[in-house]
């Protein structure tokens, strides 16, 4: 397996075949592009790390695209995005370890839990951001890695947020002439992958990943009014940039 070669290559220190990510499978945003705002410093690799949290409302999504190694990596670094944990969701059994997931019986799909502020990014920015990534087509299969823990889907937590997915997922087919295979279903199990998974690609900047992480610099984040100093702080210009 693939992925799992790639980790054999990285302990041994060849990290050159993996230095850089992969190209996006999905199409371009449907959200238009904002006419201004901040563009982040290079070194910032997280906004999210310098936000005050504390008196959000947060909600989770879960979404399967592939290894999560990247996918994690992907929305950790979109504003709004409070926290992001690696793992396995809706398979049979109870606490599966990666050993187990690979061999494919139990049915888990390698899975990110998504904790955001909807008040800073929506529920449909996110899917939408999951679309510009992933290969809605492609069955059980993103990037170089291939089984069913790596199947596409969009999981939810909240009855409030089933319309949505469905709604989205449903919509997605008008960009593809093959059928729409990413799964809109409610989370029935979601375990927390090892801590050697946990936010890998900060661990191993060089690490193999089938996302395009790039595609993030440069976007420009319209920050809601308690943020807005904080990311002026860590933007490139000290004002909102424009077209």
């Amino acid at each position: 397996m693939l992925k799992r070669k790639a980790i054999i290559v990285s302990m041994i220190g060849t990290i050159f075949l993996l230095a850089s990510c992969g190209s996006n499978a999905g199409r371009p945003s449907t959200e238009p592009e904002p006419e201004d705002g901040y563009v982040l410093k290079d070194e910032v690799a997280n906004i999210n790390e310098h936000l005050n949290y504390d008196n959000s409302e947060l909600h989770k999504i879960y979404f399967a695209g592939g290894c999560f190694w990247g996918v994690e990596a992907y929305f950790a670094k979109l504003y709004g995005v409070q926290d992001t944990v690696s793992g396995y969701a809706n398979g049979t059994g109870e606490n599966p370890s990666y050993e187990d997931v690979i061999k494919g019986d139990q049915g888990f799909a390698e899975t990110v839990e998504v904790t955001y502020d909807p008040d800073r990014i929506s529920l449909e920015s996110l899917i939408d951001h999951l679309f510009q990534v992933i290969d809605p087509t492609s069955i059980d299969k993103q990037g170089n890695d291939a089984g069913v823990q790596y199947r596409s889907g969009i999981y939810y937590s909240n009855e409030e947020d089933a319309e949505i997915v469905k709604e989205a997922v449903k919509d997605e087919q008008q960009f593809y002439k093959k059928d729409i295979v990413t799964e809109a279903a409610p989370l029935d199990n979601f375990y927390n992958a090892e801590e050697f998974h946990q936010d890998y690609l900060v661990k191993n900047p060089n690490g193999y990943c089938h996302i395009n992480l790039h595609s993030l610099d440069d976007v420009k984040i319209q920050p809601i009014l308690r943020d807005e100093e904080v990311v002026k702080q860590w933007s490139k210009l000290q004002e909102k940039s424009s077209k």
